[in-house]
């Protein structure tokens, strides 16, 4: 992937246009139920429906998801269309307090961090041994590297790289199969690659696949779901899915996985079953990062997050947060600076005939 689309949603009261809410509506091709080619107009007939519409705006607080999620089903806005329920929630949030970016009042805003791993792209060997390095020196305390589409022996030459020169104590490895392995290998692989001390991995075979609920039970690495919760729509569904296949973590992506009110109900649920969780961006620009930075900051955070990846782009919206030391930050001293996606209007010239 070279680029990242993303369409913004501004909502604003119509006798004070300078005040408004922004949200980030971002699909994952291939990933989201929605498409890329399907966003013009599933955005084109939302605006229809909803402007000039009288809007409650919701109360602030983490009560504020469940009225808003009564909202857009007004709207028919499902899980099916979460990265759209995403940016509404979003902008709403926003909106409702005032429009400066801010949706949960945390200590977040006040400069408390919050713990992140580091990503590791899949690359050459040389190549992601040096980010394992680079990640590690900057203060990242927990890593997380893509598996699957290496060559197996390699990917093991790395993690044994990692255990020869950082102690395990002080390195937490995650591992991210993204469905890559075949049922009939996951197994050994699993038992091959848990001697270096694995603290998880994500969605080792291909979600709905039949050997899933035994290879929950019987790895020697906690397994943690993500694309296995995508299009799991429903209160029932969600409770069904964690009760029969029990993965030892869920890991949650607002654009994904319903939005941000569907990912309080995940939580719920895996917390009542005993789940551990944590939250991840989808790859959004800094509009949709601070929105799921300060919808995680409202909960006891007892795990690194994966909110690291506002660092990737070359083209990113300016904002407040700020990543150091391998924790995440809200530096309120620092501006948002939006020009990049409302760029200001020109002074219009005056022709002299």
């Amino acid at each position: 992937m070279k680029n990242r689309t993303a369409w913004f949603i501004k909502l604003w009261n119509e006798f004070d246009s300078s005040t408004f809410g922004l949200g980030e509506c971002a699909p994952l091709e291939g990933l989201s139920k929605e498409t890329e080619a399907e966003m013009d107009s599933l955005l084109a007939s939302l605006e229809l429906k909803i402007n000039n519409q009288a809007i409650e705006l919701p109360s602030s607080g983490f009560s504020a998801l469940s009225e808003i999620n009564g909202f857009l089903l007004q709207y028919q806005l499902t899980s099916d269309v979460s990265s759209i329920c995403f940016g509404m929630e979003t902008a709403l949030l926003d909106l409702a307090n005032g429009g400066v970016r801010t949706l949960f009042k945390t200590d977040f805003l006040k400069g408390v961090p919050i713990p992140i791993n580091g990503l590791i792209w899949i690359g050459g060997l040389d190549y992601m041994l040096q980010q394992i390095d680079i990640k590690i020196k900057d203060g990242f305390r927990c890593i997380k590297i893509k598996v699957g589409s290496l060559n197996f022996e390699k990917e093991c030459d790395i993690l044994q790289y990692i255990r020869r020169k950082y102690y395990r104590e002080d390195i937490v490895v995650r591992l991210d199969a993204n469905g890559a392995f075949k049922p009939d290998e996951a197994m050994f692989k699993l038992l091959d690659m848990s001697r270096f001390g694995i603290h998880s991995i994500e969605q080792p075979l291909k979600p709905g696949a039949k050997e899933t609920e035994l290879l929950c039970k019987q790895s020697p690495i906690p397994i943690a779901f993500d694309e296995e919760l995508i299009g799991v729509n429903t209160t029932g569904e969600r409770k069904r899915l964690l009760e029969k296949l029990r993965p030892a973590y869920i890991i949650l992506k607002p654009s994904l996985h319903g939005g941000l009110f569907a990912c309080q109900e995940w939580i719920a649920l895996a917390e009542e079953l005993k789940i551990g969780w944590w939250m991840t961006s989808a790859l959004e620009s800094s509009v949709g990062l601070n929105a799921i930075a300060q919808f995680t900051s409202t909960y006891s955070i007892n795990l690194p997050q994966g909110l690291g990846t506002g660092q990737i782009y070359e083209n990113n919206i300016e904002s407040p947060l700020i990543v150091k030391k391998g924790q995440i930050y809200y530096n309120q001293l620092t501006n948002w600076d939006l020009s990049s996606i409302f760029p200001p209007e020109k002074e219009s010239e005056e022709v002299n005939n």
